[in-house]
């Protein structure tokens, strides 16, 4: 009998055993886990054998996906622990863990531990476009000897929603790297780049025990806020929800969202007739809303199909800042097919609502999407729509093919208008140094998006290629470790027949061997018309501009580090010599590895500022402009940090000529009055934070600031206008939020 148990026992299937996350590489938790150590340069591309002995190991845990890595670093090799803000890594010694749970190139995450144990987290999609604003709850730790150092990770399966694998396996995409700080030399497995055209879909395909877990997250909050500009006070509540009953089905809830008051935004100047993107820091909308961004009309992923900065957006009453009242995510999987559904909704007459549907399937080298967005805005009468389908082609590792086509009709005050766009990317990797991209935008005059979401213009024609060369190999005594060179050239015209401009550029990114990094540009338009600047009263003839740009980044040693970079931008009627120089200077000081300072100056002066001043007005400008910023961060232990950052601005402009356009587009003088004006803007804030544990926090912040516009016969000074940011005092708050996760 005692046998025969024997036998029984010894026949089941042994247990993945569990990883203690302590930062130190237990070989019997890590005996069953895949081992990785062929670690190749991508930092600079080489793919030559990591000069850094590196190991890796990875597993999947009832709990969550493990990883570990081993980092060898002798004495010759400085160690950069410098301590920062989630999402704010700098120059330091890390590690990177990139991850597909689908396996299918089309959403990823990435997690990252530093030395000192500080983290970032992020989303990947379009293959290499990060973003930093989700953050995740998962397990890390680090240890260090004198021979190096060692990290664990724990990445819980109910992080994120993953379509169900086959069978008692599921195959997901892997990459792990590996960052020297003083160097900045990265080591990768597999030898690939995110810097490369391609990067999700070329994760390494692993397969791995399938695991399924639920969770169920609720995070209620609570802000209190005293105006001592208007004497009194506020007092907020709400809750986020997060539920994972399995690995198919997750849904995301909000109740009174949180805006975000202790995430304020930078001062930004823009007069031009293109709005600025701001990123979301509310939880709920970073929460897995990858899945939902349709990059449309640019090639980067600020222009999208979802913006939610739309949602307690001003309302459209002009009473304020919208009140969101509840809003819901849902993603999951079924069938082969990947759905999504959003909806949010504000409160009060003039609230806003909105919807999306979204559904993706893939199949071998390809895949495809579609999105419907919908936004009621009772206030305005008016209800806009717009579908999208979307497409991605791969017929080899060389070849990648991106293909959107969207169309919108929006109903207001019973009159409907409809129109199309769509865009084309094709990549091509020629060989490990050269590469090409041809780029294809069309959008109709009336196609309307920015509802819901951002596009920087309509009624517009633009075609892109670029050809670029990376060179390796450099020699041993070359300040240079890599250099990347780009040229492109570029048509823009609208649906009118305007021809917009043609363009060039060429540019220079190089990596050198003391950690720090350059860039250089030069850019020409030739001479064509400006068709936004004046809202719609005609396209203005305009002559050739000229664009120069300069960076350099030096990196931390002992204390200090610096960056600069040098514009020259020649935009206005003058032509190409007379653009406006700026100068900025941005020194960083660290006093150990918990407290350090930063400071930016930038300088600007700009001879040739045009502007537009109604109708078909339009204005020279003189101007000239001062921005200070100054912050520091003293991150007290694992739990506290406080936080202190300033930013002034001065900006006087004066009057030079006024132009009328006539109708075939030609700038003609104009004894039109102009006058003067000045701005001056001030933002400060003191915050503290405790985490009380993973995702709960108390913050208790000082806010002041105020903007001041003046307008009228100068002379203006920047000098008065900098100094005098210092006064301003439109608002004065002081602010506690308090919010806890509770898990189940």
């Amino acid at each position: 009998m005692r046998a025969l148990l024997s036998a029984l026992v010894f026949s089941l299937p042994l247990p993945v055993l569990a990883v203690q996350v302590d930062g130190r590489i237990d070989p019997t938790e890590w005996a069953d886990a895949q081992r990785i150590d062929d670690f190749r340069l991508t930092q600079p591309l080489t793919r030559a054998p990591s000069p850094h002995a590196t190991e890796a190991w990875y597993k999947a845990t009832e709990y969550g996906l493990a990883i570990a890595f081993r980092n060898r670093q002798p004495a010759r090799v400085p160690r950069t622990r410098q301590r920062f803000q989630r999402d704010r890594n700098g120059n330091v010694d890390r590690v990177n863990v990139y991850v597909d749970f689908d396996g299918d190139g089309r959403s990823g995450y990435n997690f990252m531990v530093g030395l000192s144990n500080d983290i970032a987290d992020s989303t990947i999609s379009n293959e290499n476009q990060f973003n930093g604003d989700w953050d995740g709850h998962w397990t890390h730790a680090v240890s260090e000897d004198d021979d190096g150092w060692s990290a664990e990770m724990l990445i819980p399966w109910h992080i994120a929603p993953m379509r169900q694998g086959d069978g008692a396996t599921r195959t997901i995409g892997l990459a792990l790297d590996r960052v020297v700080g003083d160097s900045n030399e990265r080591m990768a497995w597999p030898a690939i780049s995110f810097n490369e055209q391609r990067y999700l879909s070329e994760l390494r395909k692993v397969e791995v025990p399938q695991y399924s877990q639920s969770l169920l997250a609720i995070t209620p909050y609570v802000v209190g806020l005293y105006d001592n500009v208007g004497g009194k006070a506020d007092f907020d509540a709400g809750a986020d929800i997060f539920w994972k009953p399995n690995g198919q089905f997750q849904l995301s809830g909000t109740i009174n969202p949180d805006f975000g008051q202790v995430e304020s935004d930078g001062i930004v100047v823009n007069f031009s007739a293109i709005e600025t993107f701001f990123g979301d820091k509310r939880p709920f909308f970073t929460e897995n809303q990858g899945y939902f961004e349709v990059p449309f009309g640019s090639l980067g992923n600020a222009q999208q199909l979802i913006y939610t900065r739309r949602i307690g957006a001003p309302a459209d009453d002009g009473s304020g800042a919208g009140d969101v009242a509840a809003a819901v995510k849902i993603n999951g999987s079924a069938g082969g097919f990947g759905y999504g559904v959003f909806a949010a909704t504000e409160n009060d007459d003039a609230g806003r609502d909105f919807y999306a549907l979204r559904a993706t399937r893939d199949f071998a080298g390809q895949g495809v999407g579609a999105m419907l967005t919908r936004v009621n805005r009772p206030f305005l009468d008016r209800e806009a729509t717009v579908f999208s389908l979307d497409h991605r082609w791969s017929p080899n590792a060389r070849w990648t093919v991106r293909s959107n086509v969207v169309g919108s009709s929006v109903v207001q005050n019973g009159d409907r208008l409809r129109d199309t766009g769509g865009q084309m990317r094709i990549d091509h990797q020629i060989n490990d140094a050269w590469r090409q991209q041809l780029y294809l935008l069309h959008t109709g005059g009336d196609l309307q998006l920015n509802d819901f979401g951002f596009l920087d213009r309509n009624n517009f024609n633009y075609g892109r290629y670029e050809v670029s060369r990376r060179i390796t190999g450099l020699p041993e005594d070359s300040p240079y470790a890599s250099h990347q060179w780009r040229y492109a050239v570029s048509r823009r015209t609208n649906d009118d027949g305007v021809h917009i401009a043609d363009a060039f550029a060429i540019n220079r990114g190089s990596e050198r061997r003391d950690g720090g990094n350059q860039f250089v540009e030069i850019a020409g338009w030739t001479s064509g018309h400006e068709d936004l600047i004046t809202r719609g009263h005609g396209a203005v003839k305009h002559p050739g501009r000229l664009f120069g740009f300069a960076e350099r980044f030096f990196p931390k040693k002992t204390h200090w580090s610096f960056y600069a970079n040098l514009r020259y931008s020649a935009e206005g009627l003058g032509g190409i010599d007379r653009g406006a120089w700026s100068v900025t200077l941005e020194p960083a000081y660290a006093v150990n590895d918990d407290l350090s300072f930063s400071a930016g100056l930038e300088l600007q002066r700009n001879p040739d500022w045009l502007l537009w001043r109604g109708d078909n007005l339009l204005g020279t400008f003189g101007s000239e402009q001062a921005f200070l910023s100054l912050g520091s961060v003293w991150l007290i232990d694992p739990k506290q940090e406080l936080r202190v950052r300033l930013e002034a601005l001065g900006l006087d402009a004066e009057a030079k000529r006024a132009w009328r356009v006539a109708a075939d587009g030609t700038p003609v003088r104009s004894n039109d009055a102009l006058d003067d004006f000045a701005l001056r803007n001030l933002g400060f804030q003191v915050r503290y934070r405790y985490e009380f544990a993973p995702l709960s926090y108390l913050y208790v912040a000082y806010v002041r600031g105020g903007s001041l516009f003046q307008r009228g016969v100068g002379p203006y000074s920047v000098g008065d206008e900098f100094t005098g940011a210092f006064d301003l005092r439109d608002s004065e708050q002081l602010l506690v939020k308090l919010s806890y996760r509770f898990e189940i």
